[in-house]
């Protein structure tokens, strides 16, 4: 793939998420707005208190999100979302950036690479759990919709660590390898001066 594609698609990557994120929150506080009774305040009492409204709009599903009706109203949102083929693309990838912007990657652990066949290395994460007979459990996401994939239970002589970051791993998983920053080998400079 040629190097103004590859950063076309990167670019794309980038910020198809974050365009889809605003547009929600426009799209959610012009309606807010619209409600007669802050269309009716003044400007700035308008606004705080479409502001409030918001805050609290958030708060509420958020609770709902930890009852059993939410959780079950998120899956079927999910399986919903995940059977359009570029809607699935852009809600994964919008949920991951939310997600990770408002917890972090502290819970996701180290990524490593294994081989399942020689000579194809695959991008999984430590859980931090182990099995009775020593196996170290990993996930292994599927791209691009990483909230699936696989629990594998591999020899610790099976795993390569890596030097990359949680959130490297992440996206060229979730870009389908699109998003994989062009490796450089280092340049080997004589920095002796001659006398």
């Amino acid at each position: 793939m040629s190097s103004w594609r590859r950063d076309f698609a990167s670019g794309l990557i980038v910020l198809t998420p974050v365009l889809v994120i605003l547009l929600v929150l426009n799209y959610l506080y012009s309606r807010i707005v619209d409600l007669p009774v802050i269309r009716r305040l003044d400007e700035p009492l308008g606004f705080v208190v479409a502001v409030v409204v918001f805050v609290m709009l958030v708060l509420s599903v958020g609770y709902l999100m930890r009852t059993t009706i939410g959780r079950l109203f998120e899956t079927y949102l999910d399986a919903a979302m995940n059977r359009v083929p570029l809607i699935r693309v852009l809600y994964n990838a919008s949920k991951l950036a939310v997600e990770t912007a408002v917890s972090g990657t502290d819970d996701l652990q180290k990524p490593v690479k294994i081989e399942p066949w020689n000579g194809m290395r695959m991008t999984a994460f430590k859980t931090g759990k182990t099995t009775d007979d020593g196996r170290v459990v990993l996930f292994m996401p599927t791209a691009p919709n990483i909230t699936t994939g696989f629990v594998l239970e591999v020899d610790r002589a099976d795993i390569t660590e890596t030097d990359e970051s949680v959130e490297e791993a992440l996206t060229r998983v979730l870009s389908a390898g699109f998003g994989e920053n062009e490796q450089t080998s280092p340049i080997d400079i004589d920095a002796r001066t001659d006398e």
